[in-house]
């Protein structure tokens, strides 16, 4: 039997992402922008393939032509005669939808592996008596020797994303550990290149010198035609004994298609920062040039309120065990008035609510940059994942002096935290009633909360390369110390570059304190219109599911690197640490025996004590958080895993809590991640069409059959060509 956590159970949640109300109300013209940013959208989300694992493209291309020739009733109908049961077809069900849900082999969320919950022989008869198989049975089997021992294997190094012996990424060459990325990150950093949008690749020249290939993603290569401002980078370094070749061509073809389409959108922009966004867009992933993607962000943000809204690029650096890389990532989305009118007043109030963050004002931006607030159903969302909110673009400089967009998806949020009561787990019995109520209103809360004024707030200190600063060396104190600060980021430094592998874990923790501190006010419960009782249980159950959430991230952890996965359950784990040591029976957390007789856990949290216990506690750490980050003191966060951060990151087996023995009961009683099924859009003469599919993991897998009907043969040699130039890389970890 395969351990449970790196398998998708057969009643994984599903769900169809249904935005057709939302679309059927756009305009004809906002109806074909939507649909050819949505194109743009999903063929860059097949980039997420080659940035996750190296067998994660062949195992898309395995499927696809799979289904592509047959439904999956029709596949079904195989299954019995290839000796698979009823049970192990809907596993193999779930894995492909897994697959295709996750753009890869490894949960978007978490970077655990997840492997077909049934005999491996079993699928290869499958695949042997497939359509597809009689069809093309060279390239089949091709296929399926290039993936098959690795779309099982659970290796050690192979079951999680990381770097060398702590996991497998493709973002860095197999033989990369964290000393390369280090030595990368500060060539990066001395030649002023972003690493959002590049690849680390080392080998030894003739003479055994190491050198390296910083791989810029664009469409063309290294000796087309270069602007003026990649011209010099495009070249060979010599920087601290080794070689750095900056190149460029990642994913070229892909991207390639990307263009096409955000070429056919720019007829149908509803305005002059639309046209001019989309054109930096192309020029970005054309030439490989980050600078042009921020002046398309910069655009992107003067973009105020539109029907249609939309992002894409190279965004999130979770899944990079550095921290510093972008995963590809692109959506399009319709905006819900409702609720964005609430957030509308939300931002309205964000100047006040500000003052009342636990920090002095000489550590908040000099002016308040209103930004756009909206909540948005979700049309189409490529890459590994859909998260509840975004707050962008992540670039420091843009977001401390230019501003930033909040959006939360409204869809997602319906849909996403649904929950049945006898699915909830460590909980008290008298709580679940109260919690399935009101989880979903809170998480509204605490999601806006979260993005506008906790990913929204806060001055990063900066000096310039010219010498200047944006604050007064001479009169910022430290309230910690009551002296002046002593710490600030240099020249091309960034948030990501300065904290690395922390970067985004702690960021996402200064984040949700900020909504546990700020939901505690009647005026933000009002915006949302809570008020009495009602307000009362939404801010108990905020903490609530916040606490729980830490006991649930203990899944997120692993014990044989001492890692953890996800940023934002390593932050929940921190801020359940952080209530924990505030004593006073503030929160408690009991080892059980559930009534099945196996281990079990039972969390509690005082209505009583948030107040006058947590409120304190959260405000003490919040302020250590947003003093320390905004001046970049990562060594007295961090050092040795005794600092602030690290201590309450570390996972022990010492009492009273032991929480290695509660990661065991953890796993033992969790509930995996909801899948979702997004629509497709077909153009039909001058209009455009949605088509949706059922919440299911057949639903799912004809979504992705339906998704390219043009070009999924030559999507797929594009896909196993750009897989097997590299392979070399990864041949010796395989």
């Amino acid at each position: 039997m395969v351990d449970s956590q790196y398998v998708l159970p057969n009643d994984v949640g599903l769900a169809l992402l249904d935005c057709s109300e939302a679309f059927h109300l756009l305009l004809r013209g906002e109806r074909l922008y939507a649909h050819y940013l949505s194109r743009a959208c999903w063929y860059g989300g097949l980039v997420v393939l080659l940035q996750t694992s190296p067998e994660a493209p062949a195992i898309y291309v395995l499927l696809s032509r799979l289904f592509r020739t047959q439904d999956p009733d029709q596949l079904g109908e195989f299954a019995h005669s290839a000796g698979l049961t009823d049970q192990e077809y809907q596993a193999f069900l779930v894995y492909a939808a897994g697959v295709f849900s996750n753009m890869g082999n490894y949960k978007s969320f978490g970077d655990t592996k997840f492997v077909p919950n049934l005999p491996k022989d079993k699928l290869r008869q499958l695949i042997w008596q497939s359509q597809a198989f009689q069809e093309r049975p060279e390239e089949m089997e091709s296929l399926w020797d290039r993936c098959g021992e690795l779309m099982f294997s659970l290796d050690p190094h192979q079951r999680q994303l990381g770097l060398r012996e702590k996991g497998t990424t493709t973002y860095f060459s197999g033989n990369c550990c964290l000393e390369d990325a280090q030595l990368a990150q500060k060539f990066l950093d001395s030649q002023n290149i972003s690493a959002y949008n590049t690849r680390l690749f080392k080998e030894k020249d003739k003479a055994g010198q190491t050198c390296y290939e910083v791989r810029l993603a664009s469409v063309l290569g290294t000796d087309a035609p270069v602007d003026h401002e990649l011209a010099p980078k495009l070249r060979c370094f010599e920087f601290e004994g080794c070689t750095f070749r900056v190149t460029r061509g990642d994913y070229a073809p892909l991207l390639e298609r990307v263009v096409e389409n955000l070429q056919l959108t720019k007829a149908h922009a509803a305005n002059t920062n639309q046209e001019q966004m989309l054109e930096h867009y192309i020029r970005s992933f054309t030439q490989g040039s980050i600078a042009a993607h921020k002046e398309g962000s910069r655009c992107w943000i003067r973009d105020k309120g539109p029907i249609v809204e939309s992002y894409i690029g190279f965004i999130e650096s979770y899944r990079d065990p550095y921290g510093s890389r972008g995963e590809f990532e692109g959506f399009v989305a319709v905006v819900n008035k409702a609720m964005s009118a609430k957030f509308a007043r939300l931002v309205e109030s964000a100047e006040q609510l500000l003052l009342e963050l636990p920090w002095p004002r000489t550590f908040e931006k000099d002016t308040f940059l209103t930004p756009d607030f909206t909540s948005l159903d979700v049309l189409t969302f490529a890459g590994s994942g859909i998260p509840a909110g975004i707050n962008i673009p992540n670039y420091d400089d843009i977001r401390q002096t230019e501003g930033f967009k909040n959006v939360s998806l409204g869809n997602v949020l319906s849909v996403a935290y649904a929950t049945q009561k006898d699915k909830l787990t460590f909980l008290a019995e008298e709580d679940k009633d109260l919690y399935i109520k009101w989880k979903g209103p809170s998480f509204e809360v605490q999601v806006g909360l979260h993005e506008l004024l906790g990913h929204g707030s806060g001055k990063l200190f900066v000096q310039e390369e010219k010498g200047t600063c944006n604050f007064d060396r001479e009169a910022v104190i430290n309230p910690e110390t009551g002296e002046l600060i002593q710490s600030w980021y240099q020249g091309s430094e960034t948030w990501d570059s300065k904290f690395s592998t922390s970067a985004s874990s702690y960021e996402e923790c200064r984040a949700e304190c900020v909504g546990l501190y700020l939901c505690l006010n009647k005026d933000v419960l009002r915006i949302f219109e809570l008020e009495g009782e009602d307000a009362e249980d939404v801010i108990y159950i905020n903490w609530l599911n916040m606490v729980r959430a830490g006991l649930l991230g203990l899944e997120f952890y692993t014990p044989e690197t001492s890692t953890w996965r996800q940023a934002h359950m390593q932050a929940r784990f921190v801020i359940l640490r952080v209530l924990l040591e505030a004593g006073e029976g503030l929160v408690s957390l009991q080892h059980t025996t559930g009534a099945d007789g196996k281990p079990d856990a039972l969390i509690t949290l005082n209505r009583n004590k948030i107040l006058p216990v947590g409120k304190p506690a959260i405000e003490r750490f919040l302020r250590r958080l947003q003093v320390r980050g905004g001046a970049g003191l990562r060594r007295r966060m961090w050092r040795g895993g005794r600092a602030l951060y690290g201590r309450f990151s570390a996972v022990t087996d010492e009492g009273p809590e032991r929480f290695l023995s509660l990661r065991d009961t953890v796993l033992l009683r969790k509930e995996a991640r909801k899948m979702f099924v997004q629509a497709n859009t077909h153009l039909e003469g001058e209009d455009v069409t949605l088509v949706q599919y059922e919440g299911t993991a057949a639903g799912l897998i004809r979504s992705f059959s339906e998704r390219f009907p043009e070009d999924a043969e030559l999507l797929e040699r594009h896909l196993l060509e750009l897989s097997d130039a590299d392979t070399h890389f990864w041949a010796s970890q395989g």
